[in-house]
């Protein structure tokens, strides 16, 4: 029989070899938990064992005792908080209803202390109920209808006692907008009856401008045509009717047709100078050598 070799490879050589792999995984390990970067928008929070360090580390790569300090990332970007059905009442008494959208950053001076005070859920905490806490106060001060038209100083108003009642915690309120005022049916309905009272009222007294400036265009007009009028009449003469009947005359002379069927012929001249009540000393004789005197013609039978 052949007998069984058994190879020593030496115990102590392999166990040399897996110490070895051990002690470099170990040395990896710590080298891997001694760094720690901080990335860009955020800080880091040193918590030493459970103690949260007052400083915060910046952006970029840095040293920490390994298994003993951990690294918490504080964003320190802008975001964004927003409250809906923010319910309040106006000074009025009109129920309101509100959606705020807040733009917030925490300081990275703060991170620590907001971490170590507040956590990390600070937005539900503290910003959301001083919201509301504002919106109520602000809004208790102007009517319904002064909300609407003075949106802005209200919006403002709301900002600078947000900043007071949380700035100290290290929370900068960047911008403040109000994206609604929603009021009752019933205030709606009041608010457009009284936009139509006014708009027909508008219209009422454009109406009532415009037919006053037609009266005064019309009497105008009227005063204009008498002083027209007025000028004419001083300005026409007995001579001068005769002078425009001599140059637009046609060789006829204007007839009438007497009681008896007959026809006359009417002297212009005779009417003047009845006209005049007789002929004047200024008024100057008139040339009737064009002008042929009336005839009576008889048209019935001898």
């Amino acid at each position: 029989m052949a007998e069984n070799k058994v190879i020593d490879v030496g115990g102590k050589s392999v166990g040399k070899i897996v110490t070895v792999i051990i002690v470099i995984a170990v040395v990896l390990l710590l080298l891997l938990n001694s760094f720690t970067v901080v990335t860009a928008g955020h800080s880091g929070v040193v918590v030493t064992l459970g103690q949260v360090s007052d400083s915060v580390l910046s952006e970029g790569l840095h040293f920490k005792i390994p298994f003993v300090q951990q690294i918490v990332l504080m964003d320190n970007r802008v975001k964004k908080a927003e409250v809906n059905d923010a319910s309040s009442a106006s000074k009025d008494l009109q129920t309101v209803t509100s959606t705020i959208v807040v733009n917030y950053k925490i300081l990275n001076s703060y991170s620590a202390s907001v971490y170590k005070n507040i956590g990390m859920d600070y937005e539900s905490v503290i910003i959301t109920p001083a919201v509301v806490e504002c919106v109520k106060a602000v809004t208790a001060k102007f009517t319904a209808e002064e909300l609407i038209t003075n949106r802005q100083n209200v919006s403002d108003q709301m900002m600078d006692l947000l900043r007071q009642k949380i700035g100290s915690y290290g929370i900068d309120i960047q911008i403040f907008n109000i994206t609604g005022f929603e009021f009752t049916a019933e205030y709606n309905a009041a608010i457009e009856a009284k936009q139509t009272a006014q708009q027909n009222a508008l219209k009422a007294e454009q109406d009532l401008q415009r037919i006053k400036v037609e009266a005064e265009q019309t009497v105008a007009k009227a005063e204009a045509e008498a002083e027209a009028y007025k000028l004419k009449s001083e300005q026409l003469t007995p001579e001068i009717i005769i002078s425009n009947y001599i140059e637009k005359w046609d060789g006829k002379l204007p007839t009438v047709v007497s009681g008896d069927g007959g026809t006359m012929m009417i002297d212009l001249s005779k009417l003047l100078e009845q006209m005049n009540g007789g002929t004047s000393a200024n008024t100057a004789p008139v040339n009737r050598s064009n002008v042929p005197a009336a005839e009576s013609t008889d048209t019935g039978e001898e």
